[in-house]
């Protein structure tokens, strides 16, 4: 018989931290820059983030609470997302600090904002990589009985993209090479794509080929 560890997480789960972070993960950090109403700029990182659909390409995140980052964007509809890395971590953190609506957290995590091309909200100019969205879609997240949660899923259509050209090899991203930083489990884990963690499998062709 399969030995294992069974929970009901509404009756909670028994153990030194909640497991389920670190279960689904590491996962992608959605490092998101926006621009309140009265033009503060503003920079969080939600560890509920990912990529959902290829054309349109859009991509959204998970804001637990109604925090500022929501209400920028329910006001512009505009928002961008900046790759976290390795070098970045730190300021990735100091961004993360309960700040008030009145603060820059550009300056509060020591980065530069950059102009973007197609939206109003900066990006981060020393993230690698940067996507410029427009929102698509704010929904309240519910329980199975349908019950509101405290949680808002941001959708946002990716309509401008800005890669480092030393990521570009030969026309191919290097995703082993930008130093990309996940989200753990427990209260402070991180983890780096590193190149030697790469590894191929192409699709199986179906039938299979004998």
């Amino acid at each position: 018989m399969h030995d294992s560890y069974f929970y009901q997480p509404a009756l909670g789960h028994g153990l030194a931290h909640d497991p389920f972070n670190a279960i689904i993960g590491p996962r992608p950090i959605g490092w998101i820059s926006t621009l309140g109403a009265d033009g503060v700029r503003n920079l969080a990182p939600y560890s509920f983030f990912n990529a959902f659909n290829y054309t349109p390409p859009l991509i959204g995140f998970s804001s637990l609470g109604r925090k500022d980052t929501l209400r920028n964007i329910e006001h512009s509809g505009e928002f961008v997302w900046n790759l976290a890395t390795r070098p970045l971590a730190e300021a990735m953190n100091q961004s993360c600090a309960a700040a008030p609506p009145e603060v820059d957290e550009f300056a509060l995590a020591g980065v530069t904002p950059l102009a973007s091309q197609l939206v109003q909200p900066p990006r981060v100019a020393e993230s690698p990589v940067a996507f410029e969205c427009s929102c698509s879609q704010i929904v309240r997240l519910k329980t199975a009985a349908g019950q509101d949660t405290d949680a808002w899923l941001i959708l946002g259509e990716v309509v401008g993209v800005h890669i480092a050209r030393a990521l570009l090899k030969d026309g191919v991203y290097d995703t082993a090479g930008s130093q990309t930083i996940l989200r753990g489990g427990g209260p402070a884990d991180y983890f780096e794509i590193q190149p030697d963690s790469l590894f191929r499998m192409a699709r199986p062709e179906y039938p299979p080929q004998r």
